[in-house]
């Protein structure tokens, strides 16, 4: 069988929200704005949005793809025009939660590389839109009850001693958030530890996950071969890890069990020693845990 083309999405002037359901018996009334990764070039629009999507709605969250305008405009910071689109997005989706039966304080934002920078960027700039007001769906906040960044690009600035960059700024409002990235992807290992060490400072819930090996391959995929054509040939976390949409689907949902509304939390369970005799397969099996905590966050 062919194999699948990746799409690699450039040009886009008019953003979209794709509302991504899941059946009506898992549905928990949770919902996450996914927002594909790029360098603010292109999106990564399947591997890092529908698919996305589908692995969100198989645990009974709503997945809203949104489709921001790339490549970065003329004149502007490479984040300008998307932020608006995500602040939007945001504030539409929450102005709409009855409409689509969402929970609107159940609502999160995801991120992969520029997609992660634009989500923190939208948690640093919540209080206020960077754009004229349109209507009603913009007087609703648009503060993310958490976030998930997925190695985010573009948080610390690497001539500047790894200062944390303006538009990221971390204060005691940034939602609670969840980092995974792997210390061999060439976006630079430094933007999941410094962001997560102010998050840490100004005393907002995170917790930081860094794999020694695996590069730009933390994302789940239903097909290995496509998930490696965006990646670099680097490290094995993401050839061990065959299945990957489904046993992802626990270390940050379990995040947010713990940091997040008020419920029950599903104790972790222990990587045995049979699994460790592959290492990366048990590094993925332990991302699985987590994400499950936090989907009881968003179970009635």
């Amino acid at each position: 069988m062919p194999e699948k083309t990746v799409i690699r999405l450039g040009n886009v002037s008019k953003p979209t929200i794709t509302i991504h359901r899941p059946p009506a018996g898992k549905d928990t009334g949770a919902a996450v704005l996914v927002c594909p990764g790029g360098a603010y070039s292109i999106l990564a629009l399947d591997l890092e949005g529908t698919e996305v999507c589908d692995w969100l709605n198989s645990i009974g969250v709503t997945g809203v793809l949104l489709k921001y305008r790339v490549p970065k405009r003329s004149g502007l910071e490479k984040h300008t025009a998307a932020l608006q689109d995500t602040q939007r997005a945001l504030g539409l989706v929450r102005h709409r939660a009855s409409e689509w039966g969402i929970d609107p304080a159940r609502l999160g934002v995801l991120g992969f590389s520029a997609g992660g920078h634009l989500s923190a960027a939208l948690c640093s700039s919540a209080a206020q839109r960077t754009y004229p007001t349109v209507d009603d769906a913009d007087k609703i906040s648009c503060r993310p009850d958490f976030t998930v960044l997925i190695y985010p690009a573009y948080l610390a600035l690497k001539d500047e001693d790894n200062k944390i960059a303006p538009e990221v700024s971390v204060t005691t409002n940034t939602p609670p958030t969840f980092i995974a990235m792997a210390e061999d992807d060439p976006v630079r290992v430094e933007n999941a530890l410094f962001y997560a060490l102010a998050l840490k400072q100004a005393k907002v819930p995170v917790e930081l996950h860094v794999y020694p090996v695996g590069g730009p391959r933390l994302r789940p995929a239903t097909h290995q071969k496509r998930r490696h054509h965006l990646a670099r040939p680097r490290g094995r976390l993401g050839c061990a890890a065959r299945g990957v949409l489904k046993q992802w689907s626990d270390e940050e949902w379990d995040w947010a069990a713990f940091n997040s509304i008020q419920v029950k939390r599903r104790p972790f369970d222990k990587v045995g020693d049979k699994a460790l005799k592959d290492l990366p397969l048990a590094l993925w099996k332990s991302e699985t845990r987590a994400f499950r905590n936090l989907c009881l966050t968003f179970t009635r």
